[in-house]
C-alpha cells in the first residue's frame, strides 16, 4: 500500500428502512469514510444510496436508486456527486442513468503515457529514499472537472438487447500542484515541497517538453454523444450468479458540440457470470477494450473508460486494476481483464433487512495496445510495454441485495506498477 495513506477507515454501513422483508418502499444506505494523507489532510464525508422498491413485486430489482457523495479534505479536495438510475420511471420502458458531479483533485496521480514505456520510481516520491527523493508530489498534478452525463436505453430487436443513446458535457481544468497552498498548510515537521520545475514535477516536465500539447495543458471542454448496443441476460444486477452483459459503444466528441479536441472512440466490454454452487459461489470475468476511431483523445480524457452504466477512471486503481497505481496505464488503445471468484458465506435477516457476507478473490490485468503519440514529438520510452498484473482479495457486506459495502486489497506484480492498494466503497466492480 502507498505509504502516504496513513489511515483508511470504514466505520459501518447502515440501512434505515420502512420496507418489510418483501422490500417495498424505501431502503436507505449510508457509508461514512475517513482517510488521511500527509498532503491532502483528512478526508471526511458520506455516501448515501437509497433504493426505492415500489410495491416489492420487482425485488431484488428496484424502482430507482439515487447515489450521492459529498466529501472534503482539509486541504481543498472534494467530491460532489449525484447519480440516478431507473428502469421504470420513464415511459416506454426506457432506462435512464445520469450523473451530475463536480470533482476537485489537488493531487491527482500522473505517471505519463503508455504504461511501462514511462518509468515509475517510487523513490522519487518517498521521503525515506536517501538518494532519489525529489518530492512527495512528483507524480501528481491538479484537476477539476464538472460533469453532466445522461444515458437512455431502450429494448430493440430482442428482449435482451437494448439500444443506448447518451450525452455528456464535461469541462476539465488541469495544472500543476498548488505548492504554495500545501506548504502554507503544512505543519512544522513536514518537509516543504519544492518549487514547480521540470525537474521537480513530472507533469511540468511533460508540459515543458511538449509531451502534453500546449493547447491541452490547461484542460478543456469535452462534449460527446454516445451510441451503442447492450446485450444483457444477468439474473440480477448487483451481484449476478449467471448470464452475461456485453456492450459495444461509440463515443463521438465532435467540434460542433463545443469539444476543443475532437475524437471518436470505440469501447467494447464483455462480462459473464457462472454459478459454481447455487446461491453461494460464482465466477465472474470482464474483458474490456477502448481505442480511437478518429482524432486524438486529449491527455486529460485518456484515463476515462466508457460504459452503458457510468463512466469510470482507469486503467489502474479501484475501478479497473486493483493494486496497480491509479491511471498508471493510459494510451490510445487499452485492454484489460478482471477474473473474480465470489463466495457468499453467511446469510441472515436483521431487523427485517436481508443481509449476506461475502469474500472475493481476484486477478486484474491490463495493457496499452496502441501507444499514445503526438505528431512530430518524440515521447520517452523507458521500457517495452507489457502486461500489467495485480491480484488480491476482498470482503462484502450486502443489505437487501443492492446496497453492498466493498473492501478490496490488491497487490501489483511489478514494482513499476506500485506496491499495493486498499479500496473501500460500494458494490462489486462489475
Amino acid at each position: 500500500m502507498n505509504r502516504k495513506i496513513l489511515l483508511v477507515f470504514l466505520v459501518f454501513g447502515l440501512v434505515f428502512g420502512i420496507a418489510e422483508e418483501t422490500k417495498s418502499g424505501w431502503s436507505w444506505g449510508g457509508v461514512p469514510a475517513v482517510a488521511y494523507n500527509s498532503d491532502n489532510g483528512f478526508t471526511y464525508g458520506i455516501i448515501l444510496q437509497p433504493f426505492h422498491y415500489g410495491d416489492g413485486s420487482m425485488y431484488p430489482d428496484y424502482l430507482f436508486s439515487i447515489y450521492s457523495e459529498l466529501s472534503r479534505t482539509t486541504k481543498g479536495g472534494g467530491i460532489n456527486k449525484l447519480f440516478f438510475d431507473s428502469k421504470y420511471l420513464m415511459p416506454a420502458d426506457i432506462r435512464v442513468t445520469s450523473e451530475l458531479s463536480l470533482l476537485t483533485e489537488k493531487l491527482l496521480p500522473f505517471y505519463g503515457y503508455n504504461g511501462f514505456e514511462s518509468e515509475y520510481r517510487a523513490g522519487f516520491e518517498n521521503e525515506d529514499s536517501t538518494d532519489a527523493y525529489i518530492s512527495r508530489t512528483y507524480y501528481r498534478h491538479a484537476r477539476e472537472q464538472f460533469r453532466f452525463t445522461a444515458d437512455f436505453q431502450k429494448q430493440i430487436l430482442h428482449p435482451k438487447v437494448r439500444g443506448i443513446f447518451g450525452l455528456g458535457f464535461l469541462n476539465t481544468t488541469t495544472g500543476n500542484v498548488d505548492v504554495d497552498d500545501i506548504n502554507d498548510k503544512a505543519d512544522d515537521e513536514t518537509t516543504p515541497l519544492p518549487a514547480i520545475s521540470a525537474s521537480n514535477y513530472l507533469f511540468e516536465k511533460y508540459v515543458s517538453n511538449g509531451w502534453i500539447p500546449a493547447d491541452e495543458a490547461d484542460g478543456g471542454a469535452t462534449n460527446y454523444l454516445k451510441l451503442g448496443l447492450v446485450y444483457d441476460t444477468r439474473d440480477q444486477e448487483a451481484n449476478p450468479m449467471s448470464g452475461m452483459w456485453t456492450e459495444a459503444l461509440i463515443t463521438l466528441a465532435p467540434e460542433f458540440l463545443g469539444t476543443e479536441t475532437p475524437y471518436t472512440q470505440l469501447t467494447l466490454t464483455h462480462r459473464q457470470y457462472f454459478t459454481i454452487i447455487e446461491r453461494d459461489l460464482s465466477f465472474a470475468y470482464r474483458i474490456g477494450y477502448q481505442g480511437n476511431l478518429s482524432g486524438q483523445v486529449p491527455y486529460y480524457m485518456l484515463p476515462f473508460y466508457q460504459s452503458s452504466y457510468k463512466m469510470e477512471e482507469g486503467l489502474g486503481g479501484s475501478k479497473s486494476l486493483r493494486g496497480i497505481l491509479k491511471n498508471r496505464i493510459v494510451g490510445s488503445a487499452t485492454y484489460f481483464t478482471n477474473l473474480e471468484f465470489r463466495w457468499k458465506f453467511f446469510r441472515t435477516v436483521v431487523g427485517g433487512q436481508n443481509l449476506y457476507l461475502a469474500l472475493n478473490g481476484f486477478t486484474d490485468l491490463g495493457q496499452v495496445i496502441t501507444p499514445f503519440e503526438i505528431e512530430g514529438v518524440a515521447l520517452p520510452e523507458f521500457s517495452e510495454e507489457g502486461l500489467h498484473i495485480a491480484y488480491g482479495a476482498g470482503f462484502r457486506i450486502a443489505l437487501n441485495e443492492n446496497f453492498i459495502v466493498a473492501i478490496d486489497y490488491g497487490m501489483a506484480k511489478d514494482p513499476q506498477d506500485g506496491n499495493a492498494g486498499m479500496y473501500i466503497g460500494l458494490g462489486y466492480l462489475y
